[in-house]
């Protein structure tokens, strides 16, 4: 019996809070590419899906395409998710991988945000960061620390990096090299060509414009909330699990307003002058090696 499915050809390896469910989305409008509709599968983490075999995972990529992807931040949190490389370079060694990082103490606030926001962070951004060594924070934001990981393993011409400010800045132009990179048409005459009521949800009324420019974003921390009861509430577990039955691109929506009357907004933290410079200081020699691998200034970067 053949099994359904494929095996992806493109993973979006992170890093957290730099714009990987945008790039996510973005791709999936490409006529060539078929990006996986639970974005991150986390397949090859042992402590997540890794146990549901092969079979689990080429389900998520059904269809005729290209171009198979999926985008999962949490390949690239290691040490504390180890052997994530290895495993994924056992079963799919040729794939093309996308590393997109941000100014690595911007990511960090909004990786605060983001936990703080949903509950599972009560601490102040200064008490979570007061150890740096081996931070639950920090080590997301030591890139080369996180990208050796599988340049010791795949080749340098399978790997693309780019930074969220590229994509935020110039979109069109971002959007180009990655399907550059992918071998895709990337000259392609956008038409509305919906996959499903999905991206009307996603992108609102700009999907339907023909100079579609890939400037929508996703998940901004300007605009995240904090729910007013605890997550292990039961109204938020009993929604939780009515929620967990639709589709994703449906469930985001229906999230934001149920959870609306539990929620109130938040300000993005603001880190003191000393503890910015601890945080550069630690920094510096991952960045360095990031530069110097790259070749890249990483100018719109505030170091």
């Amino acid at each position: 019996m053949i099994e359904k499915g494929n095996l992806p050809n493109l993973i979006i390896i992170g890093a957290m809070k730099c714009g990987t469910t945008s790039l996510h989305h973005y791709l999936n409008l490409h006529p060539e590419i078929c990006m996986s509709r639970e974005k991150e599968l986390n397949f090859f983490i042992e402590e997540r899906n890794w146990s549901r075999g092969i079979k689990w995972y080429k389900s998520h990529f059904l269809g005729q395409a290209k171009i198979y992807g999926e985008s999962s931040p949490n390949y690239t949190r290691y040490p504390f998710f180890q052997g994530v490389s290895e495993r994924m370079f056992s079963i799919i060694p040729e794939i093309k991988l996308i590393y997109i990082l941000r100014d690595p103490i911007e990511r960090i606030i909004s990786h605060y945000t983001h936990f703080y926001s949903d509950g599972t962070e009560n601490r102040s951004i200064e008490e979570a960061l007061t150890e740096l060594n081996n931070n639950f924070y920090l080590v997301r934001s030591q890139y080369f620390l996180q990208l050796e990981q599988y340049l010791k393993l795949f080749s340098d011409s399978n790997i693309l990096i780019i930074t969220s400010e590229e994509l935020s800045n110039f979109p069109q132009i971002t959007m180009k090299k990655i399907f550059q990179f992918l071998e895709v048409d990337y000259d392609f005459e956008f038409k509305l060509n919906i996959k499903s009521i999905g991206e009307v949800l996603k992108f609102g009324p700009a999907i339907t414009s023909s100079s579609f420019n890939f400037n929508k974003k996703f998940h901004q921390s300007s605009i995240k909330t904090r729910k007013k009861i605890p997550g292990d509430s039961p109204i938020i577990t009993t929604l939780s699990k009515i929620f967990a039955s639709l589709s994703p691109e449906i469930r985001y929506h229906v999230e934001k307003i149920i959870y609306r009357p539990f929620s109130h907004k938040i300000e993005l933290p603001k880190i003191n002058d000393t503890l910015r410079e601890r945080l550069r200081e630690y920094l510096t020699e991952d960045i360095s090696k990031l530069k110097e691998y790259t070749g890249y200034e990483f100018k719109e970067w505030n170091l």
